[in-house]
């Protein structure tokens, strides 16, 4: 069965491959609570600062870059361009990761899943999206249909992609993943080839079923979905059919020391 919550602390994150920052955020507000306030300010506080040690650093070290438009006497007033912001975000949202990280490790709430083989569902709107971007170099002029703009479809009608997660005991879930979450240039296809930990949030119930395409566009499933909210309030959801559902907020790759 796949571990859930492994309390072994000698398991270090080495290596990021998903972090939906925007979830992660909202969980740390949520998780601070009454604290929510000072906790904005803080951040608003630290951004500032970073913002302008940013400036400084690139300043008087690629002054001499003629597309960031000044030299190291401009100091803290030269506009870094986009060289500059994109330095100031990674910052902050390996901020955001390192918060998260240190909020999430003692947390039941949020379940750490292991162990698991994940797999886009046959004729799922995710096993199409993994093949999408290769279409643009087939000339199949005979299909009725734009394979080189089914991508851009897929991506603008879905935001988030379930696979099918199996643990070494053959039990399944599904894990939701943002299409938009993916760092360092993976994606979907890369998942299955890599040995992930993976942070999630039950968030409900469906059926393996319910994941084809066909399904999802036309609403035509016999199993009834169930919430997470309905979980927790003892709502009798028994069928061996149903899979528990996982937004998930991190997957990496950890290093047992």
């Amino acid at each position: 069965m796949a571990r859930t919550n492994d309390t072994d602390t000698q398991a270090t994150m080495i290596k990021v491959v998903y972090f939906d920052e925007e979830s992660a955020s909202d969980y740390l507000d949520i998780s601070a609570g009454g604290k929510s306030a000072a906790t904005s300010e803080n951040v608003k506080d630290r951004t500032t600062n970073l913002h302008g040690e940013v400036e400084t650093r690139l300043a008087a070290k690629f002054s001499w870059l003629p597309f960031l438009g000044g030299s190291a006497e401009v100091g803290g007033g030269v506009d870094m361009s986009s060289a500059g912001q994109s330095i100031l975000r990674k910052t902050l949202s390996n901020t955001i990761l390192t918060d998260y990280l240190a909020e999430a490790g003692g947390d039941a709430r949020v379940t750490q899943l292991r162990d698991l083989r994940v797999a886009a569902a046959k004729d799922s709107m995710a096993f199409t999206k993994m093949f999408t971007p290769y279409m643009v170099m087939l000339k199949m002029d005979d299909l009725p249909l734009d394979l080189a703009r089914m991508d851009d479809a897929l991506t603008g009608a879905k935001g988030y992609y379930e696979l099918l997660a199996t643990g070494p005991d053959g039990s399944k879930r599904v894990l939701r993943f943002n299409i938009n979450a993916f760092r360092n240039n993976y994606g979907l296809t890369d998942l299955g080839r890599m040995r992930l930990v993976f942070h999630g949030i039950l968030v409900g119930q469906t059926t393996e079923a319910a994941l084809s395409m066909q399904a999802e566009i036309t609403g035509g499933t016999d199993a009834p979905t169930v919430t997470a909210v309905e979980l927790v309030d003892g709502v009798n959801a028994h069928n061996d059919d149903m899979l528990d559902v996982y937004d998930v907020m991190l997957a990496g790759v950890e290093h047992a020391g």
